[in-house]
């Protein structure tokens, strides 16, 4: 079994992941808070919660399995090489767990908050039918050669796809509305911190074991990374630069009375016409 080769590099391995999954798990609850203050779920595309429920379950699937199935792990080994380092840490076992939980509970907000006119696409669902059927037939296929690492790469595959999917919807939402108001930033930004660090933990591995492939490895891992940060950068420029919100004054009564009010009282002759 593989070891770290610098004690450094090890103990920025795991700060780096831990940033990650920190960032990673914070990104959810913005907009979990917005939804909750407004009592609604306008301007959260639906099809991106649900496209988003999928990627995290089958990433969770990948991630325990690699991380807790020797039998998984001996076959990981056979072929990548037996001195290799197994490509999932800790970090990304509780990241998926916690992804899974938060984005259910979005989707439970959807379900009792008000939600305008929107609603699911038939094409998402059709999506999500598709990718969990698909699935479901790997796992009929790798049920005979017991070929348990390919039918989780199958998974982690899987999430590659939702991933690069899953942003699509709230994109071109935004677009079409010429407007990002609904759509939490801080999910962005903590999104783009996670993703950032992520990439660097595995820069970091690769540096240390001398060898890339931490990154074909993983590849759903390197993906993630890199997908997500070009969709939060894509968002960023859509609320900084393209759809800035508009900020409004708020006035308040006595204010507006004022405002009602002419700048100069009537002249002494004026008042004195008017009476008569």
């Amino acid at each position: 079994m593989a070891s770290w080769s610098s004690v450094e590099l090890e103990v920025l391995f795991y700060l780096l992941g831990w940033i990650s999954f920190c960032s990673w798990a914070i990104c959810f609850y913005p907009q979990l808070i917005l939804n909750f203050r407004r009592k609604s779920v306008q301007g959260l595309n639906f099809d991106f919660a649900v496209l988003n429920l999928t990627k995290h379950t089958s990433y969770l699937i990948y991630n325990a399995s690699l991380f807790f199935s020797s039998t998984v792990q001996r076959q990981y080994r056979q072929k990548y090489g037996l001195n290799q380092m197994i490509p999932v840490a800790v970090n990304d076992v509780a990241f998926s767990v916690h992804a899974v939980l938060m984005t259910a509970l979005t989707l439970f907000q959807i379900a009792i908050y008000d939600r305008g006119n929107q609603k699911f696409s038939r094409i998402a669902i059709a999506i999500v039918s598709v990718a969990w059927l698909s699935a479901a037939a790997c796992v009929f296929v790798a049920l005979p050669t017991h070929s348990w690492y390919w039918l989780v790469s199958c998974f982690n595959t899987l999430q590659i796809v939702m991933t690069t999917i899953k942003y699509m919807p709230q994109a071109v939402f935004n677009f079409q509305r010429k407007s990002t108001s609904g759509f939490s930033m801080g999910y962005v930004s903590f999104d783009f911190l996670g993703s950032t660090t992520s990439f660097c933990q595995m820069m970091v591995q690769s540096i240390d074991q001398r060898s890339w492939v931490n990154f074909y490895g993983n590849i759903g891992k390197t993906l993630l990374s890199l997908v997500s940060i070009f969709f939060d950068i894509l968002f960023m420029v859509q609320h900084f630069v393209l759809y800035p919100s508009k900020k409004t004054t708020d006035v308040s009564p006595s204010d507006d009375a004022e405002s009602k009010e002419p700048m100069l009282g009537p002249s002494h002759g004026q008042h004195q016409i008017d009476v008569c």
